[in-house]
């Protein structure tokens, strides 16, 4: 495991590194609005997809790592999240498709950067399609914006919702809620097949 700092336009974000064997891809992953990378559905994404040999990069928002718990506006997250793309590709993986992530709030992030950011994939994990009891907020657009191949692992009892499979995108249910912490074995495989799959015509193409 590698720990960097990464200068943004909103301050420092820091990355932790978790490199698979044979890395064929990098998987970005954001954490939610209040929480931090050790939420348990992120660390049982990093175990499948290191399984799918794919690198793991997971990124806390410079206002986490500034110590305040209260997200900032959308813009300041999605370009302290396209610098720290962009600087990793560069520096570290300039050869690997980008894959975008995250959980609640930072898989609304990977869905709104994917396009300007070059991702081939996203990946998202307990995605928030409208606050309860108020479906009229819905965010279904920013997750159908998205035009490359796209996983969506909810809880079934997720208060947030549900999205539905789509033309790009896959939806993997599991037992739980919106923390996604009943069923990390199941996170763990639907996040290994799932890049097994999407990756492996990236793979053939090169």
């Amino acid at each position: 495991m590698t720990n960097l700092e990464i200068e943004t336009p909103h301050g420092t974000a820091r990355v932790e590194l978790h490199s698979a064997p044979e890395g064929a891809a990098v998987l970005l992953l954001g954490h939610g609005a209040g929480g931090g990378i050790d939420a348990p559905d992120l660390v049982a994404t990093v175990r499948g997809a290191t399984e799918a040999q794919v690198h793991v990069a997971l990124v806390e928002q410079p206002y986490r790592v500034a110590g305040r718990r209260a997200p900032v506006p959308a813009k300041q997250l999605d370009a302290a999240w396209l610098a720290t793309a962009q600087w990793l590709g560069a520096n570290w993986f300039p050869d690997l498709p980008l894959v975008f992530g995250g959980r609640s709030s930072g898989a609304r992030v990977a869905c709104r950067t994917a396009a300007a950011g070059g991702a081939v994939a996203v990946l998202c994990l307990a995605f928030p399609l409208a606050p309860p009891k108020t479906p009229e907020k819905s965010r279904l657009a920013e997750l159908a914006s998205v035009q490359v191949p796209t996983l969506v692992v909810q809880g079934e009892r997720d208060p947030f919702g549900r999205p539905e499979p789509s033309v790009h995108r896959d939806v993997v249910i599991l037992d739980g809620d919106h923390a996604l912490k009943a069923d990390p074995a199941g996170v763990t495989r639907a996040v290994d097949e799932w890049l097994s799959k999407v990756l492996r015509p990236i793979a053939t193409s090169d």
